[in-house]
Parts: C-alpha cells; sequence; structure tokens
C-alpha cells in the first residue's frame, strides 16, 4: 500500500508549489488553495504566514515523481 505523502512542487507552481502540492494530496484544484491562501491573508496576514510555514517544512518532491505529475496532467488534457 501506497503512502501519499504532502510535498511542494516548485516546478509546477506559481511562487513555491506549496499549493500545487496541497491541491495534488487532497485531489483538488490548487486554484482554489490559492483563492483560500489570498482570504486568509485579508484576515491579520494569516494566510500568508501559513503559507510560508509550509514553504519552510514541506518537502520537495523529487524530480522523478515531477516529471511523473507533468507527463499525467498532459495526458489529462
Amino acid at each position: 500500500m501506497q503512502q501519499n505523502k504532502i510535498y511542494r512542487i516548485p516546478s509546477l507552481g506559481k511562487l513555491g508549489g506549496v499549493c500545487v502540492g496541497l491541491g495534488q494530496f487532497f485531489s483538488i484544484d490548487p486554484a482554489l488553495i490559492r483563492v483560500m491562501f489570498v482570504l486568509l491573508s485579508f484576515a491579520g496576514f494569516l494566510g500568508i504566514l501559513v503559507y510560508i510555514f509550509l514553504w519552510l517544512i514541506l518537502p520537495i518532491k523529487p524530480a522523478r515523481a515531477t516529471v511523473e505529475i507533468e507527463t499525467a496532467m498532459w495526458v489529462d488534457n
């Protein structure tokens, strides 16, 4: 049984790849997560702090796995 882990994927992300990694982990569109961070940033900079925290603690997805994700994105579209 393969265990799903949370990674950040900088090569696919806009800034640090946090939203793309979270989107992949929860199987939702990363744009929705970006909107959530923007809305939280208006609530006393909470979104910015959480994003920076996740950026620092989440490991980067290994390069081989990132290529597989990019290929799957092109095949699905």
